[in-house]
């Protein structure tokens, strides 16, 4: 069922429900949620059943506000306290030491955890409403099955979990992907997820220059939506730059271009592609943003379509080499990767 977040009753349905252990479809300003009382650990194995996702795989929790930080974790050292202060409400995600006592079933077992508080306006009323009656956190991955493309719309969730799962209606989300995760497990913030906020953004805030691993970090907390390969759609996701996609287009035959094709395929670009007229019913282009938070805020919506139309292969141009352009890579990349 989709409730109207404009609506204050929808607000109070939504706050019960979290408070009886139910799962509920939130919005927020990076993307929708499949939340559950933090503190119900119950509440939260519904999540990763429902999900398909792994036990150990945490999740974010997200809080009102920053009084909400201080039920969850046991210390925060001056850098993360600078982060929140510059950019909560908002898209950025700390993973702090947990207190062993709340959270561990959301955290996967860790003794740290991702905490958040949303911009989104009706995120942030459902969180406050729902602290009243007692939920001092919502537990929140994506409102997607494991794996695959985040929702940014609420008709997306409910495309995923069908009409029993309570979904409030927020709107399309106005970021479009997932918040940055930075650990401040450390002596050092790390960047563990990019997302809008870049690297020089975050070291400026903070006052302290942000690691941005070249490879994985094997000392870092497990983070989500930070596998190999994620945020996949069903169609192949292959990435190349615009005089590549132009050669794959102009080859003569699909066996010329080492692309074997079957159906239709889509062309996400930034470039203007030109397309034989013998071969435009083969290819689908739409044009991708130029500007990287207008990527960011169609990305997940736009590979959404793609699957909607049936197409079986998406060409994507590969974001331009910039730290605006990291989250959206970082997206693509994971969704262009194969499953194991």
């Amino acid at each position: 069922m989709i409730l109207n977040g404009q609506l204050p009753a929808s607000i109070a349905t939504a706050a019960q429900a979290l408070q009886r252990g139910e799962l509920l479809g939130l919005p927020t300003e990076t993307v929708y949620g499949l939340a559950a009382d933090a503190g119900n650990d119950a509440a939260v194995a519904k999540i990763f059943e429902a999900k398909g996702r792994p036990a150990n795989h945490p999740l974010i929790v997200h809080v009102a506000s920053v009084q909400g930080v201080q039920r969850f974790a046991s210390h925060v050292p001056d850098f993360a306290q600078k982060l929140i202060a510059a950019f909560w409400p908002g898209p950025l995600t700390l993973i702090l030491p947990r207190r062993p006592e709340v959270a561990a079933v959301a955290a996967g077992g860790q003794n740290s955890v991702g905490l958040r508080c949303p911009a989104h306006a009706t995120a942030h009323a459902v969180l406050q409403s729902a602290e009243a009656l007692g939920v001092f956190g919502v537990a929140a991955p994506s409102a997607n099955l494991f794996g695959r493309v985040s929702p940014t719309t609420a008709a997306h969730v409910a495309s995923e979990f069908g009409s029993e799962l309570l979904i409030i209606d927020g709107g399309a989300c106005d970021v479009g992907i997932e918040s940055t995760i930075v650990d401040c497990t450390r002596a050092a913030p790390v960047l563990l997820r990019p997302g809008v906020l870049t690297p020089q953004q975050l070291s400026e805030a903070c006052g302290v220059h942000v690691i941005t691993p070249s490879t994985p970090d094997a000392d870092a907390p497990r983070a989500s939506g930070t596998l190999a390969s994620h945020y996949a759609p069903s169609a192949k996701v292959q990435l190349m730059t615009a005089v590549e996609l132009q050669q794959a287009i102009d080859a003569q035959s699909a066996a010329q271009a080492g692309l074997p094709l079957t159906g239709t395929t889509a062309v996400w670009s930034r470039c203007a592609l030109h397309v034989p007229s013998d071969k435009r019913t083969q290819f689908n282009l739409q044009p991708m943003p130029l500007d990287a938070h207008d990527c960011a805020h169609q990305l997940f919506a736009q590979l959404r379509d793609f699957d909607a139309q049936g197409v079986a292969h998406i060409w994507v141009e590969i974001p331009p080499p910039n730290p605006a352009w990291d989250g959206v890579r970082d997206r693509l990349t994971r969704a262009a990767t194969p499953t194991c």
